[in-house]
This record gives C-alpha cells, sequence and structure tokens, in this order.
C-alpha cells in the first residue's frame, strides 16, 4: 500500500468576478506522505488556504486531480464529501471557532455526535481528548474561561476526537502570544511525532513552520520545489 495520502496533479481553481477570472492555483502538484507535518507558507492571495480547502473537500478544483486518502474527491457528491470530510479531515482553525454556551467537553463532542457512538462513548473520547492536550482539568469551563492558547487547545482536542487520518490547520498560532503559540506547536509536533497524524499547516509565522517536517511555500498560485527540516 502506498504511502502518499494526499496526491494532486496540475490542480487549478479558477474564481470569476464579474468579468474577471482570478487563478488562485495553477497547474499545483502536490504531495504529502503519511505522517508527514507540512507547513504551507506563501504571501496573502498565493493560493495556500485555497489548496487547503481543496484537500479539505471543501471546495472542487477547476481541473486536474486530487485523491485523499486513495479516494478521487472529484468522484464524489457533496453529500458524499460532507460524509468523507466528517469521517476523515479533523479542523483546526485561527479563531478557534469554540460554542460560547458550551463547555470545553461539550465542544469537544460536537462532532461525536455525528458519528454513531452512544452520549457515554462520547463523553469519554472527549475527555480523553482533553486530557490528551493537558486539559483534563477544564472540561466544565466555558470558552470565556480560558486563556487563548487554551481555547486553542480545545480546539485541537476537538479536531482529534474523531480520530482522523489528516489534521488541517490553518494558521493555528494567528491569535496567540509567543509563549501560547510555542505550546500549541507543541503540541501539534506531539501528534505528529508520536501518534503518527498527518498535518497540513497554513502560517505565516515562520517559527511554526520550523516545527513541521517539511515546508512548501506557494507563490500567486504555484507550488515551490519541496525544502525538508529538522523540527524544532
Amino acid at each position: 500500500m502506498s504511502d502518499v495520502v494526499i496526491e494532486a496533479k496540475k490542480l487549478m481553481k479558477i474564481y470569476k468576478r464579474e468579468e474577471f477570472e482570478v487563478h488562485a492555483l495553477d497547474n499545483c502538484d502536490f504531495e504529502v506522505k503519511k505522517g508527514e507535518f507540512v507547513a504551507l507558507m506563501g504571501p496573502s492571495g498565493s493560493g495556500k488556504s485555497t489548496l487547503m480547502h481543496l484537500v479539505a473537500a471543501m471546495d472542487r478544483a477547476t481541473s486536474g486531480k486530487i485523491a485523499v486518502l486513495g479516494e478521487d474527491l472529484s468522484t464524489l457528491s457533496d453529500a458524499e464529501l460532507a460524509r468523507w470530510r466528517n469521517r476523515h479531515i479533523g479542523f483546526i482553525f485561527q479563531q478557534f471557532n469554540l460554542i460560547p454556551v458550551l463547555t470545553a467537553l461539550e465542544n469537544v463532542e460536537l462532532p461525536l455526535k455525528l458519528t454513531n457512538l452512544k452520549s457515554a462513548e462520547r463523553i469519554k473520547q472527549a475527555e480523553t481528548a482533553l486530557k490528551l492536550v493537558g486539559l483534563g482539568d477544564r472540561l466544565t469551563h466555558f470558552p470565556r474561561q480560558l486563556s487563548g492558547g487554551q481555547e486553542q487547545r480545545v480546539a485541537i482536542a476537538r479536531a482529534i476526537a474523531t480520530d482522523p487520518d489528516i489534521l488541517i490547520a490553518d494558521e493555528p498560532t494567528g491569535n496567540l502570544d509567543a509563549q501560547s503559540a510555542k505550546d500549541v506547536m507543541v503540541m501539534l509536533r506531539k501528534l505528529n511525532k508520536d501518534f503518527g497524524k498527518t498535518i497540513i499547516m497554513v502560517t505565516h509565522d515562520r517559527h511554526a513552520a520550523e516545527y513541521a517536517t517539511v515546508i512548501r511555500h506557494l507563490e500567486k498560485g504555484e507550488l515551490k520545489p519541496e525544502v525538508e527540516y529538522p523540527q524544532a
């Protein structure tokens, strides 16, 4: 079995703005192997988020082919893509996207409600995820009672609660102070090294990117050659 979990060939993504066309991705080839931690870097508008959205089945390419975990995403219907995404992809966002009226435990349990797990099993799995990110003593705290770094760790717990094959992190340190950002990156590195999670991270932060095993640069929709880095 191939260890390639993401394989994109000649990906094109064109957005139409009235009479104008914006080429967000231009003949992009992209490959990620199982267990890699890839940082996507580049200026705003370079295509980083577009590529991430295509990998996560949140958008469709204009042309080209993308296969993730052996699945040709272009062959799936919107409903099939949603089910595939819920089963295989975990998301970590810059804005945390926590529900303010729910506790940490309830926030982490949310994606598990889309599974066939019973309530007791969901709670146990959510507790395990929170303990893994060092928040076993914050189960009943609401987002407003947590620091920014703790909120992002709740978001990481939510992302890994379903044990996804791939984690997608969109500027995960963008709203954090330096120490909190470091704590979050140490956590992501642990998930990559100790638990074998494949991670794709979009970031402007060079310090965050240094925790990845591979750094790729996008410029004007074109992906530059791969650069490997030792982890920080």
